[in-house]
């Protein structure tokens, strides 16, 4: 519970009601209290830090001025959310977030009304607020929208492409641009240059902004000041963009300026039309070290609020690090190697390489469909593209990685980071559907590795094969294997046999072999390590078949349409009647939690797959009593 001796204000708010019924001088004092008991909170459970710090007077002022959830408040980018979530009636859960049964990491809508539309990935918050404005005020109902975009969700396309069909209807609705010059990593691009420059005119457009309140808009020296200002900031303010795709401009303002920002806000809040407020803010806001190294306090770990964040020493080596350093050696090896990110240089593992090879580094932004058309423009001209992507940020390029890429069977090599089970990130960051979604594409190799070595082995098969593949590899570590330093290639589909056994056959693809060995070595059971979902090793499958009882598949991939289910299309190809068991992800999305835990929810323990082969059967749990 909060200390209300510490949190007077704070501790009185149980919803946005409750904020609403204090004067606008107390404001500043509850975002004080807000940002304090955010960094408390924060470094005792961990969890995203420096964004949430940034919105802090933000999300104040908005849940004072608007009559949320009457008034739908739509947030992008979701880790800026702690603020909004603590305000809504989640204070005292605040801690739990991201862990089993606690809150979600991100909006959720079923986890609180004053959620409106989920959040994982970027740049959906312009889109979602527009339907919802047109959807109430074709119905006569003029409640207010927001949209609050932010944290380099600007740079994506589909911002765009929702700001120009909402210049087009003109809806009542306002986008809140938290403008604070970074995503994960710095912003990039040519809209962020832009918006420095817009910073750079803040005095014109303090004067701007004050000549408009001063003149009547219906006069004709409002109309001919409306006029004046279209020509003045075509040659001076960059926020032309933005008023020619139909929003009207207010801004910049001080984001962390409450009586700026409030004064700013109820000037904007019943404009007729869309309108854009530009704000500015810093991440990281009231705590130096955040302030003072934004990517290193993105995301963190508990710790003491005194002394900042401790790094770890250096552990198992992770498979995002087996990329990197992969990156680096085959970039030496071979100067058509290309690397591209979509904003997600420390994630994906591309800091050394942006260092080392600058001219070779290209980092889009968020523009996941942009990345991979960008990397088949390059392989178009021989060059040797390598797209560096999550798992679930890929699925928002699926059309490009078909058509653009699969299509014209280009070489362009995908590292699929964080495939499979990611746990605390939640159901929006999981992995779940890599292996289904790529696996039914012509021309595509798709590979899944069991361990560090095989990892960098399977990047060179990739990156020298002649057309379109990918390597699927999970977060976190891997089981600690002597990685080679060759640049050494895999025979494109085979398997390997790891044990040779009785009555069943376990094949195991990526990340699943571990536990598959453990119950291979019980159940005296043959254990492969598939090493490519496709093309699949049919030879060693149809083997398998004739000299096995039945097979069973383990993947951390939803079972449907995945490796085990390639499996099945195999032995039906050749007509060939096999009991088979599918041991991978069910049919659903799965909670957050750590990834020990989400597996176990997804019945991908060690315990529960040997429950579910010795149901499935039950003559072995015979033969291993009778042995025992």
């Amino acid at each position: 519970m909060i200390d209300a001796a510490r949190y007077p204000l704070l501790a009185r708010i149980e919803s946005p009601a409750d904020l609403r019924q204090l004067s606008e001088a107390q404001l500043q004092d509850v975002a004080d209290e807000l940002r304090a008991y955010l960094i408390e909170s924060v470094a005792s459970s961990g969890g995203h830090f420096g964004a949430g710090l940034g919105v802090v007077e933000l999300t104040v002022a908005l849940h004072w001025l608007f009559d949320t959830p009457h008034d739908r408040l739509v947030w992008d980018v979701g880790h800026q959310c702690y603020p909004h979530k603590i305000l809504t009636g989640r204070r005292d859960r605040i801690t739990t977030i991201k862990k089993k049964d606690g809150l979600a990491p991100f909006p959720r809508r079923e986890e609180s009304e004053y959620d409106t539309f989920g959040v994982g990935h970027s740049s959906t918050s312009i889109s979602a607020a527009l339907g919802m404005a047109i959807a109430n005020q074709r119905r006569g109902d003029m409640r207010k929208i927001v949209a609050v975009i932010g944290d380099g969700a600007m740079t994506a396309g589909m911002a765009f492409e929702a700001m120009n069909h909402g210049g087009d209807v003109e809806p009542e609705m306002l986008v809140v641009l938290n403008d604070n010059g970074m995503s994960i990593s710095e912003n990039v691009g040519a809209l962020t240059k832009m918006l420095a420059r817009l910073l750079a005119n803040r005095t014109l457009n303090s004067w701007r902004e004050r000549a408009k309140r001063a003149i009547p808009r219906q006069s004709f020296m409002g109309r001919f000041f409306k006029r004046w200002e279209e020509h003045a900031k075509g040659m001076f303010m960059p926020s032309t963009l933005f008023e020619e795709l139909g929003f009207h401009y207010t801004g910049p303002i001080d984001g962390h300026d409450m009586d700026a920002l409030v004064a700013a806000m109820k000037t904007v809040k019943d404009l007729p039309g869309p309108q854009l407020l530009h704000v500015i803010t810093t991440k990281g806001k009231g705590y130096a070290p955040a302030e003072n190294a934004q990517i290193d306090y993105h995301a963190v770990g508990p710790f003491d609020p005194q002394a900042g964040v401790v790094k770890k020493a250096a552990g198992k080596i992770t498979y995002t690090q087996v990329f990197g350093d992969w990156l680096c050696d085959m970039a030496a090896a071979d100067e058509r190697l290309y690397g591209i990110t979509p904003a997600m240089r420390e994630g994906s593992g591309l800091v050394r390489f942006s260092r080392e090879y600058p001219q070779r580094y290209f980092d889009v932004a968020i523009a996941e469909q942009h990345a991979v058309t960008l990397a088949a423009g390059m392989a178009c001209e021989d060059a040797k593209p390598v797209v560096a992507i999550y798992s679930t940020f890929l699925q928002r390029a699926y059309d490009q990685a078909i058509h653009d890429v699969a299509l014209q069977n280009l070489d362009v090599l995908f590292a699929v980071d964080r495939g499979g089970v990611v746990g605390p990130d939640g159901d929006t960051h999981s992995g779940s559907f890599d292996l289904s979604y790529l696996r039914c594409l012509p021309n595509m190799v798709v590979m899944a590795p069991a361990d560090e070595n095989e990892c960098r082995a399977m990047l060179s098969t990739g990156f020298k094969h002649q057309g379109p593949a990918a390597v699927r590899y999970p977060r976190g570590n891997g089981p600690g294997v002597v990685i080679h330093a060759d640049l050494e290639t895999l025979p494109i589909g085979k398997a390997e046999l790891r044990r040779r056994g009785h009555g069943l056959a376990l094949l195991s693809f990526g990340a699943m072999l571990a536990p598959a060995a453990e119950l291979a070595a019980e159940l005296d059971a043959t254990l492969v390590n598939m090493r490519f979902v496709k093309p699949l090793d049919e030879a060693m499958i149809l083997e398998l078949a004739k000299t096995h009882e039945a097979i069973v598949t383990f993947e951390d991939n939803a079972v449907a349409g995945g490796a085990g289910s390639g499996v099945a299309e195999c032995l039906a190809a050749h007509g060939i009647v096999l009991p088979i068991l599918h041991l991978g992800l069910p049919d659903k999305f799965l909670e957050h939690g750590s990834r020990e835990e989400v597996l176990s929810m997804a019945g991908l323990d060690l315990p529960s797959m040997r429950r579910a082969i010795l149901a499935r059967f039950p003559q072995l749990a015979q033969r291993t009593t009778a042995n025992g």
